[in-house]
């Protein structure tokens, strides 16, 4: 059987570590040498595309990319004949996806011989989680994700699949998680990827913005609008309003706190250019370890065949 990252919460605590390690570790071994990984892509993104072809080309593989018109999942061709034709050529596909439960449907007709990496889906976004994982560890434990117990992480606004998969990883590490977000858009249970269900989580859910920052040594915060939301615009902008980072709402936080958004950044929404492009933003950094995360990824699934 193969191994996947396709949420935080399927793995193991030793395996989450493993991955970790993995993504610290010196880019010194050529472990995917003549191996193809392909890039499915239903969603555009610049970030992950460059963050995967980097990671695979650091570790001696080459990348395929196959875009939504390309492929068509469920419109050209069924998702399980997508998925035998990549497990025929293929050592890893690597997806950015809609609907979440293709995954499941990939799995099933290539009987697990193809190892999946979920880049985003409706419900989780893993390596998302894993590379903000290794940011704040950077700033906080000189690296060491095993050390941020006690770290208090504040998420503000809409909470999405990347609120889902940083809480599960974070909680999980032993930091204290608080969710702030209006009514209708907090976090609910019953997903793959449910942080609402971690044995022993520091989570805390609130509607107000103010009280999620408190004393928090990370803010992080996402865009409005996502991808799909596009006619709902103007709604979610009245809705969010509150829940903008700025600098009056960071005055709340920790005075030494760090900021954090996964990109692309509607700066004037959700976050302004003064606290994106301020001292305490770690964005950039972000944006680094998202190669890292995958590296990390795909050093696991390697290792374990």
């Amino acid at each position: 059987m193969s191994r996947h990252v396709i949420t935080i919460s399927e793995l193991g605590d030793r395996d989450l570590h493993a991955i970790l390690d993995a993504a610290r570790a010196p880019l010194d071994d050529s472990l995917l040498a003549g191996q193809g990984v392909a890039l499915v892509f239903e969603r555009p993104s610049l970030r992950t595309r460059a963050a995967c072809s980097s990671a695979v080309h650091e570790l001696g593989g080459y990348v395929t990319f196959f875009g939504d018109d390309e492929i068509g999942l469920d419109a050209r061709e069924s998702a399980e004949d997508v998925g035998r034709t990549i497990d025929a050529l293929y050592s890893v596909c690597a997806m950015r996806i809609r609907r979440h439960s293709v995954f499941h449907r990939i799995r099933s007709a290539t009987k697990d011989r193809l190892s999946l990496v979920n880049l985003l889906s409706d419900v989780a976004h893993p390596t998302q989680a894993i590379a903000d994982v290794l940011t704040i560890a950077d700033h906080f434990t000189n690296g060491d994700p095993g050390q941020l117990a006690g770290l208090r992480v504040a998420y503000v606004g809409d909470a999405t699949n990347v609120t889902r998969s940083l809480a599960v990883a974070l909680t999980r590490l032993g930091a204290e998680v608080v969710v702030g977000a209006p009514e209708g858009y907090q976090l609910t249970a019953g997903t793959d990827e449910d942080p609402l269900t971690v044995e022993g989580a520091k989570l805390r859910l609130t509607t107000s913005a103010s009280d999620a920052v408190r004393d928090a040594d990370v803010v992080y915060t996402d865009a409005w609008v996502s991808m799909g939301y596009e006619d709902q615009t103007q709604q979610r902008r009245t809705d969010l309003a509150d829940f903008r980072v700025d600098e009056t709402l960071l005055d709340g936080a920790s005075p030494d706190a760090v900021v954090l958004h996964c990109l692309p950044a509607h700066r004037g929404d959700e976050i302004t250019d003064g606290v994106m492009d301020g001292p305490r933003s770690l964005v950039w950094q972000q944006v680094t370890h998202r190669r890292s995360a995958m590296i990390g990824a795909l050093r696991w699934i390697k290792d374990g065949e």
